[in-house]
């Protein structure tokens, strides 16, 4: 279940349980001035060239009042029992993935350079002769590919400030090509050995060393943004667990999946986003924020897609809890629905939904559309 990078600007909708899953699918878009809400969406869907048009889903809900925060509100959130019953949270996927979280957060505090304006500089353009013109191609061929194969992912973008534009573009074109290594078209050829080498040539262009004009733009971003490569490197793990794994025993499980492939682009984008200045949240909480959206959305995908995804031999449902609900694998793969099914796809929204409330309360703390990258 590969994943690419959707920036969009939404606003708030209330859905039904019934409303998210027949039209999560669907792109509910309004563009009011400042009063923006910029979601991540991770979409998937198998492709037959160079960059698939990337599906693009936005799923929001209306915000609670409970704050839901830091590892224990995580915690909170993925043992959200299916059946509107409690439990008692499974630690190790969540702590994991937290500890990432943890790191992203140190890392952008340590390596942000605050001027006396209380900016956050951002490194100067190299100007070694023809660099500047290479990488002036590389951003525009990103835009291009952004323009022709997510189209309102790239309208999207030119809400943005030219900086932040062209580096989004770099990161979704990554994450684009990264998906296509198991979902495009050469998908069968595909080993472990050959995403070992692509997490080779992602460390060289970390290390300022791209291997093709693509690479050069994102190599370009990394070096401007204070952005980690930890979560690039957890998104091809993501692609290795597609190669070797099609059931997953628990959200546990589930969870780090959903991480792996939907989560890391909430944590590569908001070194890129920047954080509001007027905001009161630690970065803990916007990165946090960021990850229950991206989480959300893959819930989202996976309920959206569990026909195409059992034609392919793959059920991404937690078994522990189908089996709870009186299911099976053969009722996925014969595509019955009947009243149990219902009643386990309701519990799967209230649990996407708990997630989608937590990302609606980080919706403020990204910086409004100014020329400038801010940070706490």
């Amino acid at each position: 279940m590969p994943v690419a990078l959707v920036w969009v600007a939404v606003s708030a909708k209330d859905l039904s349980s019934c409303d998210l899953r027949n039209h999560a699918g669907h792109l509910a878009s309004r563009l009011a001035g400042r009063n923006i809400n910029r979601k991540i969406s991770l979409a998937r869907k198998p492709i037959e060239r160079f960059c698939a048009k990337a599906a693009l889903e936005v799923s929001s809900s209306k915000p609670t009042s409970e704050k839901v925060s830091g590892l224990n509100g995580f915690q909170e959130l993925c043992s959200v029992r299916t059946d509107g019953g409690s439990e008692k949270p499974m630690l190790s996927s969540e702590r994991k993935v937290y500890e990432v979280v943890l790191k992203q957060a140190a890392m952008v505090n340590r390596e942000a350079k605050v001027g006396d304006n209380g900016l956050l500089d951002v490194k100067p353009d190299l100007v070694l002769p023809g660099t500047l013109q290479v990488l002036e191609d590389a951003y525009e061929r990103c835009g291009e590919v952004c323009a022709e194969y997510a189209k309102t992912f790239y309208l999207g973008t030119l809400l943005m400030t030219p900086e932040r534009r062209r580096a989004i573009w770099a990161i979704y074109v990554w994450c684009r090509r990264t998906d296509e290594l198991v979902d495009g078209p050469n998908a069968s050829h595909i080993t472990p050995m050959a995403l070992d080498r692509w997490e080779q040539r992602l460390e060289d262009l970390f290390n300022g060393r791209p291997y093709d004009m693509l690479d050069a733009a994102l190599s370009d971003t990394v070096s401007k943004f204070p952005v980690d490569i930890q979560p690039f490197r957890d998104m091809i793990e993501g692609m290795r667990m597609d190669l070797r794994k099609s059931h997953y025993k628990n959200f546990d499980e589930l969870y780090l999946y959903c991480y792996y492939v939907a989560g890391t682009v909430g944590l590569m984008s908001v070194p890129i986003m920047g954080i509001s200045q007027d905001s009161h949240a630690t970065t803990e909480d916007v990165y946090s924020a960021a990850l229950a959206l991206g989480i959300a959305n893959q819930l989202t995908n996976i309920l959206r897609d569990v026909g195409e995804d059992a034609r392919r031999g793959r059920i991404y449902l937690p078994q522990d809890e189908l089996a709870r609900s009186g299911l099976s694998d053969e009722d996925i793969f014969s595509g019955k629905v009947t009243d149990k099914w219902r009643s386990f796809m309701k519990g799967q929204i209230r649990r996407a939904r708990k997630f989608f409330d937590e990302a609606e309360k980080g919706v403020g703390f990204t910086d409004p559309l100014s020329p400038d990258i801010r940070c706490n």
